[in-house]
Order: structure tokens, then sequence, then C-alpha cells
């Protein structure tokens, strides 16, 4: 699997735990509702993967308030 790291793209035997979109630069869970219902209007074409939260985080992206409420709820407070 292809992961996005603080330093470019990599390819890792162990997939991914959270997704993201390169547009937005917003990051959650694979399962995540709202990235679901947006893969049929085209989101696949701008989909990231990361090892994990703070790989996301170093990446600069930040945190979906539909799957990732609480950590949304702590970015919104530190900006």
């Amino acid at each position: 699997m292809r992961l996005l790291g603080p330093d470019g793209a990599y390819d890792s035997d162990v997939p991914g735990t959270l997704g993201g979109n390169a547009r937005s630069r917003v990051y959650g869970r694979l399962d995540c509702p709202s990235a679901l219902r947006a893969l049929p209007q085209g989101y696949a074409r701008h989909r990231v993967f990361f090892a994990d939260e703070a790989t996301a985080v170093a990446c600069g992206y930040r945190p979906c308030g539909t799957c990732l409420r609480a950590q949304h709820a702590a970015w919104r407070a530190a900006r």
C-alpha cells in the first residue's frame, strides 16, 4: 500500500489505518460515513492513506468532523 508521510509518499507492507483527502487536507477513519458518501463523486482520486494519526497531523491534515469528533473539536479549539 502507498502511504503518505511527512517526507512524501512511500510503499508499505502494512496498510494505513486512516484515509485522507489531498484537496481538503482532512483525515479520518477508513469507514467514515462522510468519505464513503463522497466516493461516487470522485473522492477516490484525491484519497491518501496514513499509518497513524500522528503522521496525518505531521503532514498538515486536520481531523474529520464526522468520524473523529473529539479530535476535530480539539483541533478547532487549538486554532
